[in-house]
C-alpha cells in the first residue's frame, strides 16, 4: 500500500559536458550550448566515434574527500562523487566539525541512504597494455600468461576503480550515510530507477534522506568497441550539430559522460530541519518491455503506459503538466516511438530534450536531463532542444526550439534502456 509520505528534493548536483554545478549547467542549456566536440585520439580519422561530449575543466580534488580515494576512482566515479558533494552541500547535509574533531550531523547518519544508477566501468586500454604485450609470444596472444604478468604489473586495487558498486560506496563514505547503499545497473534508465527506488525507501520508512542519481560514460574506447557504432551519428564533421533530437535529419546519437545526484527526503523531515524544498516528487512508474519480437510496437505502447501511469500515480491530470522532459537522443526509430507515445498521452504539451547538448551519458543521462527539467520548473523557463530545425511528421510533438516561458510548474520525465527498462517520473513546484 502506498504511503502518504511526501518526497521532496532539497539538493541537486551535476557534472556535465556543458557545465559543472546547477547554475552553470542550466545557463548552458538556456543558451543552447553544445558540449560535443572532436575527440583528440580520433581527430584524424573518419570513425563514428570521432566525436563525443567529454566533461571539461573538472577538478575532482575540489569535491572528493578524502583525496586519497581518488587513486581508486575512474572518471565516472569521480563525477558521481562530485555531483553528490554539490547536492549534499546545497541540502545542508555536510555537518559541522567541533574543536575536538567530532562532527555534528544535521541528520542521523543511520537514516541516510544512497542509491546510484551505474554500470561496469570500462578501463583505459593504456592501463593494461603492458600486460597484454607480456602475454604475446611470437605474435600470438597466450591467455595463460595473463595471471602471472597481471599480478606483477597491475596496481593491486586496480579493479576497485571500475566496479559498479564503488560509486555509491564512495558517496556513502563521504556523506557518512550508514543506511542502505545500493547500485542499479539497467543502462540509460538506471538513474531514474535509482530516483524511484530512493523515494520508495523514504515512503517505506527505511530512510529519511537518500542521495540518489546516476553516473556513467559512453566514451571509453573499449565500451564503444563492445557496443558497436551502428547507433552513432555520422555527422562527425559538424560535432555540435550531430545529435538532433526529433529533427527530420537526425541519424543517431552522440556519446558523452557525466553525473547527476539529487538529495531526496520526506517533506516532514525537510521542514523539521528547515531545509529549502526545491521540488516535489509526485509520482512514478517503471515498466519493462521485451526488445524481442515486435519490439517497436511493444516499446511505444510501454512508453505510453509508463507516462500515463506516472501521471496517474501523481494524482494529476494531463492538463496539469507543463513540460515533457524527453529521453530523445537523435535515434531515427527511438525518437519516433517516444514522440508518438508522448503525443498519444500528452497531446500538445511542450517537449524538450537535452541530449543535443551533451549526448548520451549512460546511467547518468536520465538524472542529468531530469535536473535540467527541475531547474526549468523552478525558474519558469524551458531550455531549447538544440539542433531541432525541421520537424519530422513521424514525431508529432510540440518541440521547444527556443527558450520559452513555462506555463505550468510540473513536468514528466521519461527514460529507457536498450534492454527494455522504461521509467517515468513526475515532479512539480508545489
Amino acid at each position: 500500500m502506498k504511503s502518504d509520505c511526501e518526497v521532496v528534493v532539497t539538493g541537486m548536483g551535476v557534472v556535465s559536458p556543458v557545465g559543472i554545478g546547477r547554475d552553470d549547467f542550466f545557463r548552458a542549456l538556456l543558451e543552447g550550448r553544445s558540449g560535443v566536440d572532436v575527440i583528440d585520439a580520433f581527430a584524424e580519422t573518419d570513425l563514428p566515434m570521432r566525436i563525443g561530449a567529454p566533461v571539461k575543466d573538472f577538478e575532482a580534488k575540489q569535491y572528493v574527500k578524502p583525496r586519497k580515494a581518488l587513486k581508486i576512482m575512474c572518471e565516472p566515479i569521480k563525477f558521481g562523487c562530485a555531483a553528490a558533494a554539490m547536492a549534499t552541500d546545497q541540502a545542508g547535509l555536510t555537518g559541522t566539525v567541533n574543536e575536538d574533531g567530532t562532527t555534528v550531523h544535521p541528520v542521523s547518519p543511520n537514516r541516510i541512504a544512497t542509491v546510484l544508477g551505474t554500470e561496469t566501468f570500462f578501463a583505459d586500454p593504456a592501463e593494461v597494455a603492458r600486460v597484454f604485450r607480456s602475454c604475446i609470444v611470437d605474435s600470438d596472444y597466450q591467455h595463460d600468461r595473463w595471471g602471472e604478468f597481471a599480478m606483477r604489473q597491475i596496481q593491486p586495487l586496480w579493479m576497485l576503480k571500475y566496479l559498479p558498486n564503488m560509486a555509491a560506496s564512495h558517496i556513502s563514505i563521504a556523506a557518512d550515510a550508514r543506511g542502505p547503499s545500493n547500485s542499479i545497473c539497467q543502462g540509460a534508465a538506471s538513474g531514474l530507477l535509482a530516483i524511484i527506488e530512493a523515494a520508495s525507501l523514504i515512503k517505506r520508512g527505511v530512510a529519511d534522506v537518500v542521495l540518489a542519481g546516476g553516473t556513467g560514460s559512453q566514451m571509453a574506447l573499449t565500451a564503444m568497441l563492445y557496443r558497436g557504432t551502428d547507433m552513432l551519428s555520422q555527422h562527425t564533421h559538424a560535432p555540435a550539430a550531430a545529435c538532433r533530437p526529433f529533427d527530420a535529419a537526425r541519424d543517431g546519437m552522440v556519446v558523452g559522460e557525466g553525473a547527476g545526484v539529487l538529495v531526496l527526503e520526506s517533506k516532514t523531515h525537510a521542514l523539521a530541519r528547515k531545509a529549502k524544498i526545491l521540488s516535489h516528487f509526485k509520482g512514478w512508474s517503471r515498466l519493462f518491455h521485451s526488445p524481442e519480437g515486435n519490439g517497436e510496437t511493444t516499446k511505444e505502447a510501454a512508453i505510453e503506459s509508463s507516462l500515463a501511469l506516472a501521471i496517474q500515480d501523481a494524482r494529476m491530470k494531463v492538463a496539469d503538466i507543463g513540460l515533457v522532459n524527453a529521453s530523445a537522443g537523435g535515434s531515427i526509430n527511438e525518437d519516433r516511438l517516444e514522440a508518438q507515445a508522448i503525443h498519444n498521452v500528452l497531446g500538445n504539451v511542450p517537449v524538450t530534450a537535452h541530449k543535443g547538448n551533451f549526448g548520451n551519458l549512460g546511467p547518468g543521462t536520465s538524472v542529468v536531463e531530469l535536473i535540467g527539467g527541475l531547474l526549468a520548473i523552478e525558474q519558469g523557463a524551458i531550455p531549447p532542444t538544440i539542433n531541432f530545425s525541421r520537424a519530422d511528421p513521424n514525431c508529432p510533438v510540440n518541440v521547444v526550439s527556443q527558450v520559452r516561458a513555462l506555463q505550468k510548474r510540473a513536468l514528466v520525465k521519461t527514460g529507457f534502456s536498450a534492454t527494455g527498462q522504461i521509467a517515468s517520473v513526475v515532479f512539480s513546484q508545489d
